[in-house]
């Protein structure tokens, strides 16, 4: 079992890390913005999701294989860049729900949560980063390896779910006043599309 200082250490750190705005915070933001924060949480739900298969990818090895082979991780990244950009056309083209007469269907929190685990799962940069991360806090006196690892890349994931309810919460409470002004939620979508755009081509251009 970890012992008590390295994990309080431990979740020092990661909360630095989580409350950082980064690609899985501005997807929920962009989520909760829009469609709502029960939305927004679904998507925060799935991110965590993808985070805890991440880590078991870094258990059983499969992680080690993608910073290994440069073909893979270039095929997987393109792939996730793709999903991303395929959103962000996709809320760019969407037609606004908030002006009578149109009627596009509201994301569903179960879609929400399909994506947050796509756009997860797909970007190689968060196995790279479990891999390396996570062992640096792994001591061998503390019993199985494998088991240490599973409880940091748990601990991880729901550190990271926690900031994503904090912003999802905010952003869905901000949502709601965009949609309340139909001049301003007119854009809102545009604006959403873009940042998926841009987080699909800086996913697009990382390097290992």
């Amino acid at each position: 079992m970890i012992d008590q200082p390295t994990l309080l250490t431990y979740c020092a750190i990661v909360l630095g890390f989580v409350f950082i705005p980064g690609p899985a915070t501005l997807l929920t933001v962009a989520r909760a913005s829009t469609s709502g924060t029960r939305v927004g949480l679904a998507t925060g739900a799935g991110i965590t999701a993808g985070d805890i298969i991440h880590t078991a990818f870094a258990v059983v090895g499969i992680s080690a294989i993608i910073a290994a082979s440069a073909t893979l991780f270039t095929v997987i990244k393109f792939i996730g860049a793709g999903y991303l950009f395929y959103l962000g056309i996709k809320a760019i083209l969407a037609k606004d729900t908030s002006v009578p007469g149109r009627n596009e269907p509201p994301l569903t929190v179960s879609q929400a949560f399909r994506q947050g685990v796509l756009a997860e799962v797909l970007n190689p940069k968060t196995a790279l980063f479990f891999l390396a991360f996570l062992p640096q806090f792994v001591r061998p006196e503390n019993g199985a390896v494998p088991l240490q690892l599973s409880i940091l890349g748990i601990v991880f994931s729901l550190l990271g779910f926690l900031s994503t309810i904090v912003f999802a919460f905010s952003a869905g409470g901000f949502g709601a006043f965009l949609r309340r002004h139909p001049t301003v939620s007119k854009w809102q979508g545009k604006v959403m599309g873009g940042i998926y755009c841009a987080l699909g081509v800086r996913l697009a251009f990382q390097q290992r």
